[in-house]
Parts: C-alpha cells; structure tokens; sequence
C-alpha cells in the first residue's frame, strides 16, 4: 500500500501533471494532421525524454499516444483523410455529418467516445496486469522463447497482405538485431569492420526512419505526382442543435460505447491485431445490431462512438501483454518498450517486482492522461481543426528537421543520421513493395530478448535437442505458432483459387 501511494503521489506532482499535459495536446496536435501518427510521434519524441525522470518521460509518451488516437478523428471528420489508420472507419460517418454543416457535434461525438473506451480500459488495466504478472513469473526461457516466437507470427501479418512477407520482415528484424557484440563469446558480430556498429544499431534512429522518415517520403512522392490540397469546409454551423451533442444523444448510444470498448479491450490484448481491427469489428457489430443500419455511412453518431470507443480503448488494453509477458502488442507499444529501455527498465512480470513505485506512478499517468484529453479535447476543439490546413511546405521540412536531430541527439552521432536516412529509404521500399515494417520493428525490439531466452535453453540443457518436448507450455506455443502460419498460407492458397 506504500508502494501505491508513493506511486500515485509522483504521478501528480508538478512536473509529471505539465509533462502529461503537454503530450495530450502535442499528440492531438500530431494526430489531427494527415500522415503523422502516433508510433511517428513517440518515435520523435523519446530523444527529449533523455533528460527527463523515468516517470515523467513515460507519462508523456502516454499522454503523447493517448492524444494521437483522438487527434486522427479530427482530419477523419473534417477531411475524410484520417489522420491515423485506425480513425478510417471515424470518417464514414464523420465526413458526412461535416457536409450537414455538423462537424463540430460529430468530434464532440468522438472526444467523449474516447475518452469513455479509454478510461474504461485503463480501469481494466489497473485491475488485471499485476495478478497476470504473478502468473507469467512461473514462466521460464523456453516458454519465454517459444512466446515470442509465436507473437512475431502473429505480427508478421500486421501492415502486409502477404503473411510470407511479414515473416520476412520479421527475419530482417531479427538479423538487424543481432548486429553488435555476440553477448555470450563477446566477439563482434555483423559489423563489417565498422567501429560504430560494435554497440549494435540503436532503437531510435531505426525507429525514427522508418517510420517517420519513409513516410515523409510517401508523403512527398504523392505531392509530386499527385499533388494535394485539401481544405476543411466550415464546420462549425450557427445552429446550437447541430454544434451541441445532448446528453440524451450521448447516452443513446451507451450500449454501442461498452461493445466498442469491450472488443477494444479484447482486440488490445491480443499482440498483433492493433487498433484499426479494433475499429472496424465494433463498427461492424454496431452496425448489425443498431435499429437504425440505414444510417450508417450517411452521418450516424453510432459508428463515430463504436469506432472511437473501440480504437481508444486499444490504448491501454495494449499495455497488458508488454506488464504481463514484456512483449509489445502493437507498435506504439513497441516504441514505448523502447523508451522503459532507455530509462533502465526491461518491461515485464518483474517491473512489478523491481520497480512497483514506478508502475503505480504509470497508472497515476494514465488516468491523469484520459482526464486532460477530455479537457484538452473540448478546450481545444476549434484549435486543434486548424492543424488539418498547415500547408505541406511548412510542415514536411519541420518534420525531416525533427527526424535529423532526433537520430543526433541520442549519443551525438552522425552515424546515427547515415542509420536514420538508410532506414527511412528502406521503410520506403517496404511499404511500396508491401513488406511489414511493423513486424520488422518488433522484431528488432523484441531479438534481445528472444536470444536470451534461447542461448539460457542451449546452456541449462546441456545442448540438449529435446528440451522443448520436455516443457508442455513451451511445446504448445510453438504448436500454436506454427498453426498460426498454416492456416494463413491455406487461407491465403484458398484466396487465390
């Protein structure tokens, strides 16, 4: 109970209460303009949390991601472009109401849709991950090994069409992780002679090319051949009725914010389906049950609350399998497991052992988040609609600026910019060429990790091949695994019969 109390006392002290504030607000920001989401924007904000206390760095890459759930419905609302994938299924119904002159009853509509899904799964966060830590700690390196082993199956379908793709970029993953010093003989390994990869290729420069800097480049490439330029219509009507959202509105759809969050929950927990599957399930299942299906896709305040209660609340549930078992369930997480490691903390069953104080704090931060998105968001909701008109030629060179000093920063290295633009043209390449690099970023976050646990199965057995056969738990997640492939290649064959 001291434990406890210390921890929710640091979460609401000055600094840490500025800090998650401000990356509600940024993240909204970020997540309100097209082609920035939130992975995009941890990945550019870990390097200012060098400076910052673990607590307070982690709180405002939450608040950061928090925010940038909401912010997508911003531009899905007024632009019909989402500004993250997950706000798609916003835009069906958000768009058209902005065309009745309804704009602003539609984000109000979705701000309180999040934060209802948001504060209801980080509850069921707070109730569940310690009791699942404990079990987890009975878990040894085989069942750790076989663990993620069958998480990158899972992932590797994530942000590709192909599943052998993915599994591909998961490899890749793998072997750009491996690159540093051999940790049992000690001996380089991978490095070619360069001096600079002896420590191994660092998490944020990788992290910031990828995914930032390929995308300005996707960004960049429609420009030229495209061309772009979109405006918001005025949204904001004169009539009180269609500016408002009534209570009675609100809780009409109260059945359809608890679906949405309870498959949110579900779908967060599960690593590797991410929140856009969380939208588009409750948005299907809203429109099923609803007495009004007719309505949907023509401005129904429904599917606006059954798609943003289910994205917001992936937020927290996604945290459970990094407490619980230290794997990310999405990307964003994945990013925020990069910064625990940063700060000195490897994410699993023990940080609840060896850093309670700290985990009390984090639900402190996650709580304190969900109210400042509330405030934040109806504060600044005609604020944050102007983010959807900066013009491209002020926003874009800002972001590459970012992206260079990010990757300097960290250990004020130029290397780290050569690594950061090498990754940004392979994340271009990926994404044109339709591999994942979700699950090759999980995949070099996760190989540590992954290696430990096998070089500890080698060493504890003796070189024994059938260690695995003689741990049920660890033979069943890799059975699971390998079912997990089989079956998408034979849906995958039955597809293209």
């Amino acid at each position: 109970m001291e434990m406890i109390i210390a921890g929710l006392l640091d979460s609401i002290t000055p600094n840490s209460l500025m800090f998650v504030f401000a990356g509600v607000a940024i993240g909204v920001l970020i997540g309100a303009i097209p082609g920035i989401n939130g992975p995009m924007a941890i990945a550019l904000f870990i390097p200012a949390t060098y400076y910052m206390t673990a607590l307070t760095a982690i709180g405002f890459l939450i608040g950061l991601n928090k925010g940038a759930f909401f912010g997508g419905a911003v531009s899905a609302v007024l632009l019909r472009t989402p500004g993250t994938p997950e706000a798609a299924a916003t835009a069906w119904d958000g768009y058209p109401l902005t065309q009745q002159g309804k704009g602003e009853k539609a984000l109000r509509m979705a701000l309180y849709s999040s934060v209802a899904g948001d504060v209801l799964s980080t509850a069921v966060l707070i109730a569940i991950a310690a009791p699942l830590a404990a079990v987890a700690l009975f878990m040894g390196p085989a069942e750790i090994f076989a663990l993620i082993s069958l998480a990158l199956t899972v992932i590797a379908g994530i942000g590709t069409s192909s599943i052998s793709r993915g599994l591909i970029a998961a490899a890749f993953g793998l072997l750009v992780g491996m690159i540093g010093t051999e940790p049992v003989t000690a001996l380089p390994r991978l490095t070619f002679d360069i001096y600079q990869l002896g420590a191994g290729v660092k998490l944020i420069p990788v992290a910031i090319g990828l995914l930032a800097f390929s995308e300005i480049l996707i960004q960049l490439e429609k420009i030229v051949i495209k061309g772009v330029g979109a405006h918001a219509p005025n949204v904001f009507s004169d009539k009180k009725e269609d500016r408002l959202l009534s209570w009675k509105e609100f809780i009409g759809n109260a059945k359809t914010l608890l679906r949405g969050t309870a498959i949110g929950i579900g779908v967060g927990a599960m690593p590797g389906l991410g929140a856009p599957v969380a939208s588009f399930m409750s948005y299907d299942q809203a429109m099923k049950r609803s007495k009004k299906p007719e309505e949907f896709g023509k401005g129904s305040l429904e599917g606006i609350g059954a798609s943003e209660s289910a994205n917001s609340a992936v937020v927290a549930a996604s945290l459970i399998p990094l407490f619980v078992l230290g794997i990310p369930g999405n990307l964003a997480v994945a990013m925020l497991m990069g910064a625990f490691m940063i700060h000195g903390m490897q994410p699993g069953p023990l940080m609840f052992q060896e850093n309670a104080r700290l985990m009390y704090g984090v639900y402190g931060s996650l709580v304190i988040a969900s109210l400042f998105l509330l405030i934040i968001g109806r504060l600044g909701l005609k604020l944050f609609c102007k983010a959807v008109e900066i013009p491209a030629s002020i926003l874009y060179p800002i972001i590459i600026f970012t992206c260079i000093m990010g990757s300097y920063l960290g250990q004020s290295s130029m290397f780290d910019v050569i690594v950061m633009l090498t990754f940004g043209v392979i994340g271009y390449f990926m994404r044109k060429f339709d591999f994942s690099y979700v699950a090759f970023l999980i995949g070099f976050i996760l190989v540590p990790e992954w290696e430990r646990a096998l070089q500890q199965v080698v060493i504890i057995s003796q070189f024994d091949t059938f260690m695995f056969f003689r741990r049920p738990v660890a033979v069943g997640l890799m059975a699971l695994a390998f079912f997990v492939i089989a079956k998408t290649f034979w849906a995958g064959l039955k597809a293209k019969k």
